[in-house]
């Protein structure tokens, strides 16, 4: 019997739900939790008007959180910490709905966040709830590594997925026979990665480029030919799109200039619009409270989604943790309809 292929389908695909995690951790939002749960329960209640919504709470007692839309549905799975899109599954499924959870070792982006047990086992614990199959992979990622089209061309970036902290002895060749073989990636482009000021992750995808649609990415961008962070930005976006013709002459590049420069509780802040979340008819856009900066990520992500409703949400003090919209959430695909 032929082995089952299955394929992480692209983010704009349809939804079942997003799975989310309460933020509870005060070493993450040492000086502004109260603030970061306001600006997540909104987020919440915002998703929950487009798809269902799965939030793992731990201990917590349902009651003591505000949500209000039927369709949020509370998991009592315990968490370290509220980064769902690094240690919940990557779904993939076939292309008859069969649905499965890809299972990566977790260790806080390279150790640098212990503890990290209980995160560690979220993705087989969700997994178990769906009652599908969980494939534990040996190899060290994080769900913001990825960045998959329809088609299979699939982003990711050297700094992280090679890191010496998650995977030292593991060669390019190496990574692409796993992303082909779990993720039914077909072509795989390389960043340098490492781009964003702040940015603890080692350099994630999720905060550089993304695609829109099949041929369409946005990416990164900063109009100041002076700000300092404009070299290693354009040296990925160099690459980008070099490697990126060769898969595709088709392909169409959108800057997204990310806003100027954040200085928040103590901390640089690594703040990008590209840590949209696209949901069921919507995309939810992080907005850093300045207002050009803010109003030309919608305008730009507008263009790119004529289709669906762009929604804008504060996320400032969420971003003090180190990452937005796309960091705290993962998409379970629907499983009625091929990608």
């Amino acid at each position: 019997m032929n082995e089952l292929q299955f394929q992480m389908p692209a983010e704009w695909a349809p939804h079942a739900a997003t799975w989310l995690s309460w933020p509870h951790n005060a070493d993450t939002w040492p000086q502004n939790l109260e603030l970061a749960q306001g600006e997540f329960l909104q987020f919440v209640e915002t998703v929950a008007r487009f798809e269902p919504v799965n939030v793992l709470i731990g201990k917590i007692q349902p009651d003591e959180l505000k949500f209000k839309s039927p369709n949020i549905h509370l998991v009592p799975i315990a968490t370290n910490d509220a980064w769902a899109r690094d240690y919940a599954p990557t779904f993939v499924k076939t292309s008859d709905g069969i649905l499965k959870s890809i299972d990566w070792f977790y260790n806080a982006w390279g150790g640098k966040y212990p503890p990290f047990d209980l995160d560690q086992k979220v993705a087989e614990k969700v997994a178990n709830c769906l009652q599908i199959e969980n494939e534990k992979i040996d190899f060290c990622l994080e769900g913001g590594a990825l960045e998959i089209n329809g088609r299979g061309t699939l982003i990711t970036t050297r700094s992280c997925a090679l890191a010496k902290n998650r995977n030292p002895n593991v060669t390019e060749q190496d990574a692409e026979a796993i992303f082909r073989r779990s993720l039914g990636a077909e072509d795989i482009i390389w960043l340098p990665g490492d781009a964003i000021e702040g940015d603890d992750t080692d350099g994630h995808i999720d905060q550089l480029a993304r695609f829109t649609d099949d041929t369409t990415v946005v990416h990164a961008w900063t109009v100041d030919p002076h700000d300092p962070r404009r070299t290693a930005i354009a040296q990925n976006i160099d690459v980008l799109k070099t490697e990126m013709a060769a898969v595709n002459s088709d392909f169409r590049f959108v800057p997204l200039p990310i806003p100027d420069p954040i200085q928040y509780c103590d901390l640089i802040i690594p703040a990008s619009y590209c840590n949209f979340l696209i949901v069921n008819g919507a995309v939810i856009v992080p907005q850093f409270d300045q207002s050009e900066p803010d109003a030309n990520a919608v305008k730009v992500l507008s263009s790119c989604f004529p289709d669906r409703t762009i929604v804008p949400l504060p996320s400032k003090n969420l971003t003090v943790g180190l990452g937005a919209f796309h960091c705290l959430s993962q998409q379970q695909p629907a499983v009625k309809k091929r990608w």
